[in-house]
């Protein structure tokens, strides 16, 4: 069982930066590929970024590729979000999740376990 905390969200101003970061528990976090996904108003939860197991392979979607970067720390069990250059089409619930793999994936539904969210609002 791993449990999720995310925190780091609010609102900032377009071009901006932001860092979110997700503790973890459990002690198996190491095993675990870690993702951040989005979730705007009305619409679905959409893939941000995936890092593998040890950190080697990173993903992320086309819309935050060069502005935004994933990094973990297994001694820490936390695995975080940095957010550059933020556009208002940012502006979302964001979530980290766990999934029981050493290998990335871009499907929400391929995940085990999430986070309750945090708020992120790119202002104009």
């Amino acid at each position: 069982q791993v449990q999720l905390v995310e925190s780091g969200g609010g609102l900032v101003q377009a071009g901006g930066s932001l860092r979110l970061s997700c503790a973890a528990s459990g002690r198996t976090f190491s095993s675990y590929t870690m993702g951040w996904f989005r979730q705007a108003p009305g619409k679905e939860r959409e893939f941000v970024g995936a890092l593998n197991w040890s950190g080697g392979s990173t993903y992320y979607a086309d819309s935050v590729k060069g502005r935004f970067t994933i990094s973990r720390d297994n001694a820490k069990n936390t695995v975080d979000l940095q957010m550059n250059s933020l556009k208002p089409e940012d502006t979302a619930v964001y979530y980290c999740a766990a999934r029981r793999s050493l290998y990335g994936s871009r499907r929400p539904r391929e995940y085990d376990y999430w986070g309750q969210g945090t708020q992120v609002t790119v202002s104009a």
